[in-house]
């Protein structure tokens, strides 16, 4: 039996609403943004977090997440992924070749917490998720089978970690 496939969920860190002639696509992190994604990408080496593919939104502020994350993997920066829905993400997902077994999502709210909750049919870190999934917080979802066939509920909720919870 193969290893399950996992999925990283990455909600972008702290942007800033600063500039109100900016358009939200074109917002950027905030200094505390910065600090949290660089506190992520920390983690995510020392846990040894290796996705092999990145699938990231092209708002700035997902991109600037990305660059401090640094995660290891073969990058795609879709713009398809700002503003898409949670069922538009899965739909993306579903397009993931079947021998690639690690996929990272960088993307934005409410789509981030609505996936997660939709695929997850279980797991210890649930009720934190429903209550919050905080800018550059991360979850971690693991499941058997093809990601074509992904559906409601066929995943484990593996982990869930905001940057305040690394210190």
């Amino acid at each position: 039996m193969p290893a399950p496939s996992r999925l990283f969920l990455l909600r972008h860190a702290k942007s800033s609403w600063d500039d109100p002639r900016l358009a939200d696509h074109d917002r950027q992190l905030t200094p505390r943004g910065r600090r949290a994604a660089k506190r992520m990408g920390r983690y995510l080496h020392g846990e040894g977090i290796a996705p092999e593919l990145v699938l990231c939104s092209s708002a700035r502020r997902a991109r600037e997440t990305l660059e401090l994350v640094s995660p290891p993997g073969r990058i795609q920066l879709e713009p398809e992924l700002y503003g898409a829905s949670a069922d538009e993400l899965v739909e993306r997902l579903r397009l993931v070749a079947d021998e690639v077994r690690s996929v990272m999502l960088i993307g934005h709210n409410p789509a981030m917490q609505d996936l997660a909750l939709l695929l997850a049919g279980g797991g210890a870190e649930l009720a934190r998720v429903e209550r919050k999934f905080a800018t550059g917080a991360m979850a971690t979802l693991t499941f058997d089978g093809a990601w074509h066939a992904l559906r409601p509920g066929c995943a484990e909720l593996a982990g869930f970690v905001r940057p305040k919870d690394l210190g």
